[in-house]
C-alpha cells in the first residue's frame, strides 16, 4: 500500500557551499590559478560585482592559504615578556606601559617560558592579595614556525586561547603570534585603542599629569606644546616627525619600553606598530636626565 503522505522533496535544501564556492561557480569555468582568481575578483569589482572591501578580504584569504606562522609572528626580541618573580608593582606598570592584554610568562631564563598571564587577571589580585601570580597563569600553546595560518586560526577558534608561543626547528623561542596577527591578514590593520584618526589630535593629556604624543607628530608641534627648544640640526627637513628625530638621535628604531630626553622631557615608547613608534609618554626628566 502506498504511502498516503509520501515525503516531499525539499523546495528549498540547505546550500552548505562557502561563499568563496558560490563566486567560482558564478564566473564558471572559472580560473586555473589563484593568481588568475585574485584577477577575476578584482574585474567582479570593477563590474560592480562585489564591493572593495569585499575583494580585499577574500585576497587575504587566498594568500593567507600559504603563510605560516613565522611569516606574521613578533620576533622574539620584540616580545613584551613578564618574569614570574616581578613584584605585583612591576607587572602592573608592564601592563599600563605596553597596554597588551596578554603576556608570556617566564622563569629563569627567557626560553623558559612557563604560562600566559592575562592582564585581567591580576584584579583578582586586590580581592585577595595572598593568591599567587602563578596561580593566575594559563597554559601556554606552543605551535611551530612552519604552522599555516589556515590552521592556527582554527585552533585559536576552537580552544579560544588567542596567543601562541612561535617555536623554531630547533626548539627555541622564535617569536609569539596572536589571533589578531592572524586576522589582520584577511581584514588589514585592526585599530586598537592606541590608533586614534589623525583628524582628532596628536597630543593628549593624561590623568597623572603625563602626555601621550603620536610618534607622527610634526617635530615644530611638540616644541609649541612642550616649550622645546631644539637646535637647527634637530629641526632639519629630514625629521619632520617627533619620531622620526628621536629614532635618528637613538641610532635605531625606538622599542615599547625605551625612552629618550629631549629638552627635559622624558619620550618613553608606549607602543609600536610597523616599525615606527605610534606612541609616546612623556613626562617632566628626572634628576640627571633632563640635562640630557
Amino acid at each position: 500500500m502506498a504511502d498516503p503522505h509520501p515525503e516531499r522533496p525539499s523546495i528549498e535544501r540547505e546550500d552548505k557551499r562557502s561563499f568563496l564556492q558560490k563566486l567560482v561557480e558564478f564566473i564558471h569555468p572559472g580560473p586555473d590559478s589563484r593568481d588568475e582568481l585574485i584577477e577575476t575578483l578584482a574585474d567582479a569589482e570593477d563590474n560592480d560585482v562585489i564591493g572593495a572591501e569585499s575583494r580585499v578580504m577574500l585576497e587575504g584569504v587566498l594568500r593567507m592559504a600559504d603563510m605560516t606562522a613565522g611569516d606574521v609572528m613578533v620576533a622574539a626580541p620584540r616580545m613584551d615578556l613578564v618574569d614570574i618573580d616581578d613584584p605585583l608593582e612591576t607587572l602592573i606598570h608592564t601592563v599600563i606601559d605596553t597596554a597588551h592584554s596578554r603576556f608570556p610568562v617566564f622563569e629563569g631564563d627567557k626560553e623558559n617560558i612557563i604560562g600566559i598571564l592575562l592582564a585581567k587577571d591580576l584584579l583578582k589580585l586586590q580581592r585577595s592579595p595572598s593568591l599567587s601570580i602563578r596561580a593566575l597563569l594559563r597554559t601556554p600553546t606552543f605551535v611551530p614556525e612552519s604552522k599555516g595560518l589556515n590552521d592556527l586560526l582554527r585552533e585559536f577558534r576552537g580552544n579560544r586561547n588567542h596567543l601562541a608561543i612561535v617555536i623554531d626547528e630547533f626548539g627555541r623561542v622564535a617569536g609569539l603570534i596572536t589571533i589578531e596577527d592572524v586576522l589582520e591578514q584577511i581584514v588589514g590593520e585592526i585599530e586598537d585603542e592606541f590608533d586614534i584618526a589623525e583628524d582628532e589630535g596628536d597630543i593628549f593629556g593624561l590623568a597623572d599629569h603625563t602626555y601621550r604624543v603620536s610618534g607622527d607628530t610634526p617635530v615644530e608641534r611638540v616644541a609649541e606644546a612642550f616649550g622645546i627648544e631644539f637646535d637647527a640640526e634637530q629641526l632639519t627637513e629630514d625629521f619632520e616627525t617627533i619620531g622620526g628625530l628621536i629614532a635618528h638621535e637613538m641610532g635605531h628604531v625606538p622599542k615599547r619600553g625605551e625612552h629618550h630626553v629631549i629638552g627635559g622631557f622624558d619620550f618613553f615608547v608606549l607602543h609600536t606598530k610597523g616599525g615606527a613608534v605610534r606612541w609616546f609618554k612623556v613626562s617632566p626628566a628626572r634628576g640627571g636626565d633632563a640635562a640630557d
